[in-house]
């Protein structure tokens, strides 16, 4: 389970073999997936995020290896989703592997990229601001992978723009967690956007908000599920981020005798 190393050749006469690595990975069908933007949520800016890396500046937003490790520690799977040409394949994974927050580095996970020109996947970010529709094609794609669970293999999602919140509600991620954080490293709920917080701040609470997942024993030997009991439904998280409605309550007192 977990990464594959595979390799492609090319043998011909006159120029020799030609190798092509990539990544085959290897997960339960009932995992459960956190989807993450690069450039301006790993990194803090879109465009310098594609430049400032391969000049050898640390351009990663604060806490990000502190809040994705302790969510990988608690069972989840990370998925790294970017517009970025398939081109920067390889100085995209370097890069993503070289961010160490002090003892603490980015969880290993599959990186999909656009399988368009550095030029086109620039047009289509930065100028027609549309990578939401790649994104979106490319996650329905690995849902349909997840078809025998009956369960959404999607649990949560982080993002810097509003076309990232597209995509991840398009794949069924409801917006409670959904995560988007600004050039300042700020970050919000999209359920909540008035609320500020900060990646730092989310690792104090994440075994709340990404509950620590196990496999059961016994009769359901292998089965995925979470240590807190009815955590989706009945967590002080899922509970209070919702306004309480409105309860009406009869009170009856009893007469005098």
């Amino acid at each position: 389970s977990g990464a594959n190393e595979a390799v492609f050749s090319v043998t011909t006469a006159y120029q020799g073999t030609t190798r092509c690595m990539c990544h085959i990975y290897l997960w339960k069908h009932d995992d459960k997936i956190v989807i993450s933007d690069i450039d301006g949520t790993i990194t803090k800016s879109d465009v310098l995020g594609h430049i400032l890396p391969i000049l050898g500046k640390d351009w990663a937003q604060s806490g990000v290896a502190k809040l994705f490790t302790k969510i990988r520690n608690n069972g989840y799977q990370f998925l790294y989703l970017s517009a970025r040409a398939i081109g920067q394949a390889h100085l995209t994974r370097e890069y993503l592997r070289s961010i160490r927050q002090g003892d603490l580095w980015l969880p290993d996970g599959p990186l999909l990229l656009s399988p368009t020109s550095l030029i086109n996947a620039l047009h289509k970010e930065v100028i027609e601001k549309k990578p939401e529709e790649f994104k979106i094609s490319c996650l329905r794609d690995i849902q349909t992978l997840f078809n025998s669970s009956p369960e959404n293999p999607f649990y949560s999602g982080f993002g810097n723009k509003i076309n990232d919140t597209l995509a991840y509600r398009a794949v069924g991620i409801p917006v409670s967690r959904i995560f988007t954080i600004n050039h300042r490293g700020e970050l919000k709920l999209e359920l909540m956007q008035n609320f500020l917080s900060s990646y730092n701040c989310l690792s104090d609470v994440a075994d709340h908000v990404f509950p620590p997942l196990r496999r059961a024993l016994g009769d359901e030997a292998g089965k995925l599920a979470t240590s807190f009991a009815a955590c989706e439904e009945y967590s002080s998280f899922t509970y209070w981020r919702d306004p309480i409605p409105p309860v009406e309550i009869k009170i009856e007192v009893p007469s005098p005798k």
